[in-house]
């Protein structure tokens, strides 16, 4: 036998151990292959979640089941302040009667002319002749007909004798505390476009302020609007508010506002009423219906007329004829602010002997206080 070349055995000895190397290669390939597949076919999992803080027992049930809060209401501004802020307001107002008395005190020489004159303008800014004939024979035995020589008394002398005339003893405090369990009943009445609706949301304001619970009567029937606004009003008070039809009967809806707010035990009902010429019987005697009709459930505790400021002697008229209709208790006086004339705060007073008991001096909802002969004649004054 033929030896084999050592060369030939290098070289079988080379292709067995590439061909190793060449099995081993596809091996490892293949097994890569197969796991890089299975881990494709693999669920993608979620991120492991974060821990949570330690949660009290029903603590998560109480969050689930707590309701969303309630709107709340405005919060109407204190009575206190209003006045402070409307007395303000007026001493900063171009009311005719403030401008004639700060004219008096600081006019140099007090003569015959400058008498007549500030006569004149008290009597047109609907003082009224008998009260501007009592201030000027006053003021004229304590001033000296030479001139104001000493401006701090006679500022104190004017004063003096303006509270005396807005008459301070009159009982201005509003009724508004019912009796046997029944809500004190406060009817507002008045000729149209005097604001009676908004009067009666600012005066709901008002009391809401002063911790009382208030129901609102819609009864001005025959004015569209006036529902829908007084409803507007309860609302940003949050108070409730009795309606009826358009057209209804007003009697039987102030009715049924006393009605609920003596079911419901309410502080207060305030009862909005229809705008009325004074002049018209038919009228006027609807509106001794409607206080008939609310007293067969409870007491009227007070009849308030609203008067516009700016009417001067026409609102005196409008005054009386409401005044023999309904009993008037109390005078709202609106409009008091730079377009009024000022005097009729003691006129109406004088004609009717019933106080004014609320005043207004602008469109703002907090624009409605009490009114007191001292804050009225220190705004005047600019004090």
């Amino acid at each position: 036998m033929t030896p084999i070349d050592p060369i030939v055995w290098i070289i079988v000895g080379g292709v067995v151990a590439l061909a190793a190397i060449l099995t081993t290669v596809l091996v490892v390939r293949n097994r890569r292959q197969r796991e890089l597949t299975r881990r494709d076919r693999r669920p993608i999992e979620a991120p492991a979640a974060r821990p949570e803080a330690p949660v009290e027992p029903g603590a998560r049930e109480a969050a689930v089941e707590a309701p969303a809060p309630a709107p709340t209401a405005d919060r109407p501004e204190a009575a206190g302040t209003r006045l402070a802020r409307l007395r303000r307001r007026l001493a900063g107002s171009n009311n005719v009667l403030a401008q004639a008395l700060l004219g008096l005190i600081s006019t140099d020489r007090l003569d015959a002319d400058t008498w007549d004159d500030f006569e004149a303008t008290l009597i047109g800014s609907d003082l009224g002749v008998g009260p501007t004939t009592e201030l000027v024979d006053t003021l004229r035995k304590e001033l000296s007909i030479d001139g104001v020589n000493d401006p701090t008394r006679a500022r104190t002398v004017l004063r003096e004798e303006l509270v005396k005339l807005a008459d301070p003893t009159l009982d201005r405090t509003l009724n508004v505390t019912g009796s046997a369990g029944l809500p004190a009943v406060v009817l507002v009445v008045g000729v149209n476009g005097t604001g009676k609706t908004t009067t009666v949301g600012k005066l709901a304001r008002l009391l809401v302020a002063e911790g009382k619970t208030v129901l609102l009567g819609a009864a001005d029937t025959f004015r569209a609007a006036a529902s829908e606004q007084l409803q507007t009003w309860g609302d940003r008070v949050g108070v409730e508010t009795v309606r009826g039809a358009e057209g209804a009967d007003p009697a039987s809806v102030a009715f049924d506002a006393v009605n609920t707010g003596a079911d419901k035990g309410v502080d207060v009902v305030l009862v909005d009423t229809a705008g009325r010429l004074h002049n018209k019987s038919n009228l006027m005697d609807e509106l001794g219906k409607i206080r008939r009709v609310i007293e067969k459930r409870a007491p009227i505790t007070e009849c308030l007329l609203l008067l516009d400021a700016t009417t001067g002697q026409n609102g005196l008229i409008q005054a009386r004829v409401f005044n023999e209709v309904t009993d008037v208790t109390g005078i709202v006086l609106s409009k008091l602010d730079g377009s009024a004339k000022g005097g009729i705060v003691v006129q109406v007073q004088r004609e009717l002997g019933v106080p004014v008991k609320l005043i207004g001096l602008g469109e703002g909802v907090d624009d409605l206080a009490p009114f007191t002969a001292e804050g009225f004649v220190d705004g005047l004054l600019g004090e």
